[in-house]
Parts: structure tokens; sequence; C-alpha cells
């Protein structure tokens, strides 16, 4: 049998769990986090393996009051792509009445896309329009997605939360810098880390919060 061959490896999804969690407690204990924020760091360090992500984890002091608060009532969670839906508990969240809600993959946003010369992620956040208001948005890939939403925004319109993570060395630090300066609510990883499983941990730790 395998456990043979390797007898000192957890075998046991749930040894493991325990056992990494354990570890990771370690590394967040030196930075005296709320509660709620010290969950979501924590989630985010056990899926991306890195601890160094602690210190980059930036929150606006009504976060995770807001995300909770949102889930809740059975808000919606609107994402730039898909592999962000993949990522999200939606049992959980169906359970409060809530849905993952991705347009990346529309004809017509592709099409529209194509005619302006933007992205599909940006055109598909303008589509989103007035039904972003009061729910969950969370960016896991497209820096052009963010500044879309943040220039929605400019005109009004007020998610309940921004999980603001999009990823790469081309607009992703930028947008998520303007992302800190507003007043909507933001959970965001600093300069150019994020992408669609960090934005997904984020959206999870939330959940399970809210049990």
């Amino acid at each position: 049998m395998i456990t043979d061959i390797f007898p000192d490896v957890i075998w046991q999804p749930a040894d493991i769990e325990r056992t990494s969690l354990s570890i990771v407690e370690e590394f967040l204990r030196p930075l005296q986090l709320p509660p709620g924020e010290k969950a979501v760091v924590g989630r985010l360090i056990h899926t991306s393996g890195d601890p160094a992500l602690a210190g980059q984890v930036c929150f606006h002091p009504r976060a995770v009051a807001a995300g909770v608060a949102a889930l809740q009532r059975g808000c919606h969670i609107y994402t730039d792509v898909s592999m962000l839906v993949a990522g999200i508990n939606s049992k959980q969240l169906s359970r409060r009445g809530g849905m993952v809600h991705c347009a990346v993959h529309d004809p017509a946003v592709a099409a529209e896309a194509k005619a302006r010369g933007i992205t599909r992620a940006a055109v598909a956040m303008e589509r989103f329009g007035e039904k972003l208001n009061n729910q969950i948005v969370a960016i896991g890939n497209a820096p052009t997605a963010l500044f879309a939403l943040l220039g929605m925004i400019r005109r009004g319109l007020r998610p309940a939360l921004i999980i603001g993570m999009p990823v790469g060395f081309v607009g992703a630090a930028e947008a998520k810098e303007l992302l800190m300066q507003g007043e909507v609510p933001y959970i965001t990883v600093r300069g150019t880390r994020g992408g669609s499983p960090l934005a997904a941990a984020a959206v999870n730790a939330l959940l399970y919060l809210d049990r």
C-alpha cells in the first residue's frame, strides 16, 4: 500500500487540514489581527502556501462586517472570471439565497469587447451595472475589471464589498491602490500578487464566518 511506502506522510484529509491550519496559526499570531481579518488572512495563506502574503493583505475597516452582513441577507457575488466561480463554495452561498455570477463568456460581451478594443472582463463588469449595488464583487484575474468597477463607483455605484485581487504586472497594483483610496469596503492584496484562488478563498472565509 502507498501508506506503507511513505509512512511519514499525513494521508487523512481531516488530519492534513488540521495540521496545515495549526502551522498557519503560527504565522498569524504575531500579526494580532481582529478575529474576522485573521480568518480571512489565514485562509489566504492556507490557499497560497505563502506565509509572506500575510503582510500584503489590506482591509477596509468595515470590510469583514460588511461582507458577513451582505451574505446574511442573501447577497449575490459577481466575478470577473469563471475560475473564480468554480472556487467559491456555491453550496454555502445558496443556503443563504445567493448565487455566483460571471458574464465573461457571454457572446454579447465578447462582441462588444472586440468592437471597443477592451477586455471581456471589463465589458462584463460594466454590463452587470446596477445589479452590483449592495452585492459582493470578487475580482481575481483582470485589472481591467477592477478599473471598470472603480469607474462605475465614481458614477454612484455602491457594492457592499469589493474583494479586489487581480494579478499581474500590468495594472494590477495600480488598480488596487485606487481601490484602497475609496470609501467602499474592500479586501485586497497589495502589489502584483493575487489570482482567482485567493479571491475565492476570501469569499469562502467570509462564508465560513457566517455559520
